[in-house]
Order: C-alpha cells, then sequence, then structure tokens
C-alpha cells in the first residue's frame, strides 16, 4: 500500500487529504501514479499530471517523475514551493 498525502491547495481543489492505495500493476513510478489517480477520478484531479503545477516526493525527498515506486512508500503532491 502506498500512503499519498496532499498538501496546501491541491488539499483543498482535491477535496482529499491523505489515503492508502494498493497500486494497479500497470503504475510503476510516480508520474503513472499521478495519470492514475487524475484519469480514475474526475475533475480537478487532472492538476496531478501538471508537473509545472504539481511537485511529487517520495518518502520525503522530491523525486523526478520517473521516479520508480515499490508500492510501501509515502508519497506526496504539493504546489511549487515560493520563498521570500
Amino acid at each position: 500500500m502506498v500512503k499519498i498525502q496532499y498538501f496546501a491547495g491541491l488539499r483543498e481543489t482535491l477535496g482529499a487529504q491523505n489515503e492508502e492505495l494498493a497500486l494497479p500493476a500497470e503504475v510503476a513510478n510516480v508520474e503513472q501514479l499521478a495519470r492514475h489517480l487524475s484519469q480514475s477520478r474526475a475533475g480537478e484531479w487532472a492538476v496531478l499530471e501538471d508537473p509545472s503545477r504539481v511537485l511529487i516526493a517520495v518518502n520525503q525527498t522530491i523525486v523526478e517523475r520517473s521516479h520508480p515506486l515499490q508500492g510501501s512508500e509515502e508519497v506526496a503532491f504539493f504546489p511549487p514551493m515560493t520563498g521570500g
């Protein structure tokens, strides 16, 4: 089971804070996970497929979308950070 968390504006946009999900066989990396979530749910979930609007971390480390998943990680989706 993958533990998924949604942070900041994504939490409000998607109406979800966290969930646990068994990875379907076709999901081998974080990009495929984002696509799976987007395509299996309606509306605003499509935002997860946009790398300019959503960063992804695995086990608290920001990763490329090609990062492989084993099925027991913590995956976090969040908007790009700004500083000042």
